[in-house]
């Protein structure tokens, strides 16, 4: 994923150190019960969809523009699948990012799957039967997406509220 103009100029002013981002993921499904999947320019790798929310905006709203402006999709957000804080990643030219990642199961609605702004090589629909191989984070956001079950998120620690873990 190219970097969003305002991480940069945080970037111009905080260096390399760690910096915590909202990061959003969309499961797209369509009427067949397929998965919406697009093979990234960056690793060559199948995953599902996802971007870095813009300032001020809802992250429901963020799903829908990734989604559209790397595929030319268009869907609908039908609910939260998963709440989770990423393992933090040092990228090549230094810079440490953390992401919270808010992932979308999204209902298609329009649009015909292809690689639209260049960070996809490949846009394509999978059953389930029929995945690629994707890499664990990719895989868990589609497993509990087609899972009828609350919202996933790690709970908190016994304490935490105080300040005292445990």
């Amino acid at each position: 994923m190219s970097t969003p103009e305002f991480i940069r100029a945080i970037r111009a002013g905080a260096g390399q150190q760690l910096l915590l981002l909202p990061g959003v993921t969309a499961v797209v499904i369509d009427d067949e019960d397929r998965v919406l999947l697009g093979r990234r320019a960056d690793t060559g790798r199948w995953s599902v969809i996802g971007g870095i929310a813009e300032p001020g905006e809802q992250p429901a709203t963020t799903a829908v523009r990734e989604v559209y402006e790397e595929t030319a999709v268009r869907c609908v957000p039908e609910r939260v699948v998963l709440v989770e804080m990423l393992a933090p990643i040092v990228y090549p030219n230094g810079d440490v990012c953390q992401f919270q990642d808010l992932t979308f199961r999204c209902r298609a609605t329009g649009g015909e799957a292809r690689p639209h702004d260049g960070e996809l090589l490949e846009v394509a629909w999978f059953g389930m039967s029929e995945l690629p191989p994707l890499e664990r984070f990719a895989l868990e956001r589609v497993r509990r997406a087609l899972l009828d079950e609350p919202t996933w998120f790690e709970p908190a620690e016994v304490g935490a509220a105080d300040g005292n873990p445990g």
